[in-house]
């Protein structure tokens, strides 16, 4: 059996309807998803979806991207933190290869984020992507989360490389990997994901995003999360079967599932 800790089946536009997203998942052994939310308005509409699907959990969080809405965003996120469904906080975090928001703004907002999830007793979905060439954005993730104690959380489709894995492990964080892994070229990204230790690994799909091969250019499902663990069990020489089974196991035991 599989879980997907991050996918967004609730979102605007998303081209295939919940009752053959979830068909689509069953297909694939997959018993459990997380809705993950973007913005106030996006994390209503993955509570919504949850309380309508059996074995669907939800996140409440602001994307990095939308940090610059944070003012007008943040009383309702501390509101909707609080309803029942919801298994974590995020998707939040940095993002210095866009730079949608401003970086301050970005911080602003995980800071926040962070000291919600703490007073919820809930685990954290981050999203953090360094600009090409340097690692200023998990540098200041790191700053950011070291000032606070007990913070759990996965830092979601993880492409960084080995050094930065080990900084994330060594901080307690989960590693969520998805269908990039299947396409990726960078030998560091592999050799990362080759790396992380069975019991600090998540599974996810991030769909319909980030289609893995060889579906790339078609609508991405938690179905697709047994390609995904298909490959990385190959890459990391492991049984498919050990795999589903710890990285199960750990999505139960950080998102309390």
């Amino acid at each position: 059996m599989y879980i997907d800790t991050h996918a967004h089946p609730h979102m605007d536009g998303y081209q295939i309807p919940a009752e053959e997203f979830f068909n689509l998942a069953k297909a694939s052994r997959v018993e459990k998803v997380i809705a993950v939310g973007t913005s106030a308005k996006d994390s209503e509409n993955a509570i919504a979806f949850a309380n309508e699907n059996d074995n669907c959990f939800a996140s409440v969080g602001l994307h990095p991207h939308d940090s610059k809405d944070f003012a007008k965003e943040k009383e309702r996120l501390g509101e909707l933190a609080k309803q029942p469904g919801v298994v974590a906080i995020g998707e939040c975090g940095l993002d210095y290869y866009y730079l949608h928001s401003d970086k301050n703004d970005q911080i602003t907002a995980l800071t926040y984020q962070i000291e919600l999830a703490l007073e919820n007793n809930l685990p954290m979905i981050f999203h953090v992507r360094n600009a090409d060439g340097n690692t200023q954005a998990f540098d200041d993730f790191f700053e950011i989360i070291d000032k606070y104690n007990h913070i759990s959380g996965v830092v979601h489709s993880f492409t960084a490389g080995e050094s930065t894995m080990e900084e994330c492990v060594k901080r307690g964080l989960y590693i969520g990997l998805n269908g990039i892994m299947t396409f990726s070229k960078d030998e560091s990204q592999l050799e990362a994901a080759r790396s992380v230790p069975l019991d600090r690994l998540l599974l996810e799909t991030d769909s319909p995003f980030l289609t893995p091969a060889p579906f790339r250019g078609k609508v991405n499902h938690s179905g697709h999360i047994k390609i995904v663990a298909e490959f990385l069990a190959k890459l990391r020489g492991e049984e498919l079967s050990d795999l589903a089974k710890v990285t199960s196991d750990n999505a139960k035991e950080v998102f309390n599932l």
